[in-house]
């Protein structure tokens, strides 16, 4: 798959199933409970995330990253909004295990997804992130990535207010 050649990971990139989510949500739920990567208070439960992975593979990717059995990052793609003129327009996310940070996952993972968005006849993907994080800052720029700007105090947690950095890619220009 595109990018493999790039990667420091062993491991394969496929679509996710339903029986991954136990190792999809043992990457989400650290970072739910213990930052403000995700604006979420509470991390779903199996069942719930289960649901949440079918809705969004109706219609968009969802990527895993798994090496040997494990599940070491994981991306996919959302509407970007409802309306109809949206369609062409999605919304990233990429999450990378702890223990995989710095191996390429993230930027496999990234490259993949663009892939089959481009694939898909998407048009621009667009890409949010708490703010500070240089992280993802570097990755998404990495990849072609244009930052676009910030929304102010946008989301509340840990009883503090934090802004997102949005960045968006046209596919068009690939």
């Amino acid at each position: 798959m595109t990018g493999a050649e790039a990667s420091n990971s062993p491991g394969r990139i496929r679509s996710a199933t339903a029986s991954d989510a136990p190792g999809i949500l043992a990457i989400y739920a650290p970072i739910v409970e213990s930052s403000a990567i995700s604006f979420e208070l509470e991390p779903p439960g199996i069942a719930e995330f289960v649901d949440r992975m079918a809705t969004v593979m109706e219609d968009n990717p969802w990527l895993v990253k798994e090496d040997e059995g494990v599940i070491t990052g994981y991306a996919y793609a959302t509407v970007f909004r409802s309306r109809a003129a949206y369609s062409h327009t999605r919304e990233s996310s990429v999450y990378v295990h702890p223990g995989h940070h710095r191996r390429g996952v993230g930027r496999e993972l990234m490259l993949a997804l663009i892939e089959e968005l481009s694939d898909r006849g998407i048009h621009r993907v667009v890409a949010g992130a708490t703010l500070p994080n240089r992280g993802s800052a570097a990755l998404h720029e990495s990849l072609g990535f244009r930052y676009v700007g910030t929304f102010h105090a946008v989301g509340r947690k840990f009883d503090r207010w934090y802004d997102v950095g949005f960045w968006e890619l046209s596919l068009d220009d690939r």
